[in-house]
């Protein structure tokens, strides 16, 4: 099949609703792992701890370090009238873009309060997808108050409310500013990143910020018509470095998540090399796309029709791909943000 000719429905399977994880394991690294060879094709069924099974000394596993933000505020308008935010992204300063249930009432003006008005916000306006540019008011240290008041911007198909709101946190998450996890890397705690390390495997951090985005589904049928979403990233100068060393000696980069892996496929020169830097991607990898840098990626399974499943269809291919989808739900993995792992080797 033309990869210029691919549509939507292409990467569509089905997934008992059943199957989609509302809350996370006891224990972070305790989920199973599906092994899929991208050459093959073949299946294995592991546990995630056995992904030292795949790892060598001096490969490197490169993480995304964003920290997600506790971004849903629900507040009341000046009839009492109760009214909820969820933060995008930030402008400048205290002014934020964010989407706002019910919109009828947050017209250009209105203010809303949160927390007996330990902070307020002003709409000053209206896009044209309906999200509101609001400026926040408060005194003290903005993020205190919102770590204070907020709650966990969980994904539209989680329905239980999260007990632990850490749990939606990578334990190594450092950097404010995403709309949802990175959520392969969930699968860590520190005493297996250190199991790791002592491996000899080494880390390597980027920062990517998750915008809603993620969630957004492709609406055009022909994937060559969809527009992503951008994202803005950060590369360290010693994240360049490790990831460089490792081509360099011939060891695998192995990404942790597709976050990770957009972030370094956005920068890559074509022989793999990459340099420290800023800014947005809004790259949109699918089938036919030749990766640069990444070896091999652990991910998390993703929704139907999803950009999510053209990526890592890129990597494995479709039918790879859908054939290991349908056998983790024949075996009942649990899917999406808090369901189980998948590695691509």
């Amino acid at each position: 099949m033309a990869k210029n000719n691919m549509t939507v429905s292409d990467f569509d399977y089905f997934l008992p609703e059943e199957l989609i994880a509302q809350t996370p394991l006891a224990e972070r690294p305790s989920s199973r792992l599906l092994v899929l060879d991208k050459e093959t094709g073949e299946v294995s069924h592991r546990t995630f701890r056995d992904i030292l099974d795949y790892l060598n000394e001096g490969d490197c596993l490169v993480l995304n370090d964003t920290r997600v933000l506790p971004a849903r505020l629900l507040g009341t308008n000046a009839t009492g009238a109760a009214i909820e935010f969820l933060l995008l992204s930030q402008k400048e300063g205290d002014i934020w873009e964010i989407i706002v249930r019910p919109g009828r009432k947050c017209t250009p003006g209105k203010v809303i309060t949160f927390g007996d008005g330990l902070l307020s916000g002003e709409i000053l306006e209206v896009l044209d997808n309906g999200n509101r540019i609001v400026k926040f008011s408060y005194n003290g240290i903005f993020n205190e108050i919102l770590d204070s008041l907020g709650e966990m911007p969980l994904p539209p198909y989680i329905h239980e409310k999260l007990a632990d709101r850490d749990r939606y946190q990578t334990v190594y998450a450092r950097h404010d500013g995403s709309a949802a996890a990175p959520t392969a890397g969930l699968h860590f705690n520190e005493e297996f990143l250190e199991e790791i390390k002592a491996r000899g495997i080494k880390l390597a951090f980027v920062t990517l910020h998750v915008g809603l985005g993620t969630f957004r589904p492709v609406k055009v049928e022909k994937i060559t018509d969809h527009e992503m979403h951008k994202e803005s990233y950060i590369v360290s100068e010693q994240t360049a470095k490790t990831i460089n060393e490792t081509k360099k000696s011939g060891k695998k980069v192995v990404c942790v998540g597709t976050t990770s892996t957009r972030v370094l496929e956005s920068i890559a020169d074509e022989n793999g090399y990459v340099s420290p830097c800023s800014g947005e991607t809004g790259i949109f990898i699918y089938p036919g796309y030749k990766f640069r840098c990444l070896d091999a990626l652990i991910t998390n399974f993703h929704l139907p029709k999803s950009t999510l499943v053209m990526l890592v269809s890129a990597l494995a291919g479709r039918e790879n791909v859908l054939a290991a989808y349908n056998e983790a739900v024949k075996e009942k993995y649990r899917f999406f943000s808090f369901g189980d792992a998948m590695f691509i080797k």
